[in-house]
């Protein structure tokens, strides 16, 4: 990671860390059609980094289709109605650009970052992308295929598994976040139904185009406002109104076989927030002495002092809608029952006892010391948070304002919040492993549990 310095080199700035913090001056316009274009020239580096967000994502996807948004976006490269897959690849690779496309929970992003004397040539390539791919047959065929094989083999890699399988069975198949794409989903997943969803959902009003670096803002918005405003207005996405997750009022627990494992991987969830919930700042600061960094309660006592596992983390989702609390580490198979206990115990802890005045003032300062190099330093980095500003509806201030926010968080306002969050009931548990061995250390937890061996197809 480069220093905090080359941020102040960077700002050309010589205050404090803390009053260093402001997002870099910006356009933002709407075009007739609907299309957003965000606009920051950033002139250190002859490198432009541009962004086209597609609001919808996972969220978007059909109920018995999970993954349509995700193969979508796939195979935007995979074919134009100009360039074959080969072809689309070489002009890339010929200007050196790099060309990404995915899909989170939320949103589908297709980016590219080039030199900026290559505008028009990669400006060309995107456009072609996102608004002409062809989806032919044979490439249809091959992702399918490459990702049903990748769903299969996932259940030979049990930590990635474990999270998947979490996820499913915490928010549920009513949840468009408890959907995830498996083998079986992505069975059912045709060119035709790829086709109909680029045609529903890319279009000018469900679409920002997102912009960073060495060029002049009229002349950028010109060949943008040119190249986008010919896009069908079409439909902005409807956002999903989904109930959040609830604590239950007795512990929940999936036990996934797994015969050959040597190890146990869990998870221990609860509900959490969305990402513009007001507690989100506090929030952040308690998960990161929780289990958000090395050196946290969780690693110090699970890795550190027990020597239980390699590694013990606290994952704080704050997504569109409210997200999850969860523990995940993974022991040996011996030492299951000793490592959840321990889990256990570290989080009663945190909700009886609280953090520290030394331990809050510990956490700001690594939050806003890795800030900056982690978010605002490159253009593809500030491309990223100004696409989160316009996903989540939020102003220049959740940048300009965050280390001032940071520093309002009084110790009162973080045991509250960790009071209020952290808590030991109602729980929800994922462990996979070799279930004739840790059975018993899973009804400690739970007396009712959910079992579901490896091999059965799919994940829910």
């Amino acid at each position: 990671m480069k220093r905090a310095t080359c941020w102040l080199m960077l700002a050309g700035l010589a205050l404090p860390l803390a009053a260093q913090v402001k997002l870099p001056p910006y356009t933002r316009q709407t075009l007739p059609n609907g299309v957003v274009l965000v606009l920051m020239p950033k002139h250190d580096v002859p490198l432009t980094s541009i962004e086209v967000l597609i609001r919808g994502g996972a969220e978007s996807d059909p109920a018995d289709m999970p993954g349509l948004a995700s193969v979508t976006a796939e195979l935007l490269r995979r074919g134009t109605a100009t360039r074959s897959a080969d072809k689309f690849s070489e002009e890339a690779d010929f200007i050196g650009a790099t060309f990404q496309t995915g899909s989170n929970e939320q949103a589908t992003i297709v980016s590219t970052e080039f030199l900026s004397r290559d505008t028009t040539r990669a400006l060309d390539l995107i456009t072609d992308a996102v608004l002409h791919p062809a989806f032919p047959e044979p490439e249809v065929k091959k992702v399918l295929a490459q990702r049903i094989d990748a769903a299969k083999a996932l259940k030979d890699d049990p930590q990635p598994a474990a999270g998947v399988y979490f996820r499913a069975f915490f928010y549920g198949a009513a949840h468009p976040y408890g959907r995830p794409a498996d083998e079986l989903t992505l069975a059912r997943i045709t060119r035709d139904s790829i086709m109909d969803y680029h045609r529903r959902m890319y279009t000018a009003k469900n679409m920002t185009v997102i912009a960073v670096g060495d060029f002049d803002t009229p002349a950028m918005a010109a060949r943008l406002s040119s190249t986008f405003s010919a896009v069908n207005g079409g439909s902005a996405y409807a956002w999903a109104s989904v109930p959040p997750p609830s604590r239950g009022t007795s512990p929940r627990l999936l036990l996934v076989d797994k015969p050959d494992a040597t190890q146990t991987y869990f998870w221990i969830g609860q509900p959490g927030i969305n990402r513009t919930h007001p507690d989100r700042i506090a929030l952040w600061i308690v998960n990161t002495l929780f289990g958000g960094r090395f050196t946290s309660m969780l690693n110090d006592e699970l890795r550190v002092n027990s020597g239980l596992t390699y590694g013990a983390v606290c994952r704080l989702d704050t997504l569109r809608l409210p997200g999850s609390i969860g523990i995940a580490t993974f022991t040996p198979t011996e030492t299951t029952a000793e490592a959840v206990d321990l889990a256990l115990d570290v989080l009663k802890r945190l909700g009886e006892k609280g953090i520290t005045a030394e331990q809050l003032a510990s956490a700001k300062a690594y939050i806003k010391g890795g800030y900056p190099t982690q978010r605002l330093e490159t253009a593809d980095q500030l491309a990223g948070v100004l696409g989160e500003m316009e996903l989540y509806g939020l102003g220049r201030a959740e940048v300009d304002d965050l280390f001032s926010k940071i520093d309002s968080i009084t110790l009162e306002t973080a045991n509250a919040a960790a009071r209020k969050y952290y808590r030991p009931d109602g729980l929800t548990f994922l462990l996979l492993g070799n279930a004739a061995k840790i059975r018993e250390a899973a009804r400690k937890h739970a007396p009712n549990i959910v079992e579901r061996p490896i091999t059965a197809p799919g994940i829910r």
